[in-house]
């Protein structure tokens, strides 16, 4: 298990260089300035954020309701993903749309681009920070009992 030390700086350094990446990238695909892709980047980040949190904490009591459990089959997590993106999607395309004078649709089109960008990213990110920092090595080993 990784310390909460370690799961913080995942976190913060996940943010940070996402954001340093999508930023000049989104401003490059989409033509548009870097400030506002940057006003939309991060406002995009802490909506998903809360609504991270929010949506699990919802998606897990509607479970243990309904199945008595939180356990997720192979079928609940696919449906749990999707719902959450759904969900994330209603959240954030009223937002890109208004705060960029755009349809509704070319806000779509953006919103499923960073989606995309997100998932290789976090792929990459994860896959990255796992050989860099992994679990139970040396530097884990090391800090065990200083990073709680």
């Amino acid at each position: 298990m990784r310390t909460v030390k370690d799961r913080l700086r995942h976190a913060i350094s996940f943010e940070i260089i996402g954001l340093l990446l999508v930023i000049p990238l989104g401003g490059w695909l989409f033509a548009k300035p870097m400030n506002d892709i940057g006003v939309i980047a991060v406002v995009g980040a802490t909506i998903a954020t809360c609504w991270n949190y929010a949506y699990n904490l919802g998606f897990d009591h509607a479970m243990k309701r309904l199945r008595g459990e939180v356990r997720k089959t192979l079928l609940i997590r696919v449906l749990h993903a999707v719902l959450f993106e759904v969900g994330l999607l209603m959240a954030l395309l009223p937002f890109i749309a208004w705060y960029l004078e755009m349809s509704v649709f070319h806000a779509f089109q953006m919103d499923i681009s960073f989606s995309l960008f997100y998932v290789v990213y976090a792929f990459v990110f994860n896959w990255a920070y796992d050989l860099v920092f992994p679990v139970g090595g040396e530097y884990s080993a090391a800090n065990a009992g200083t990073n709680s």
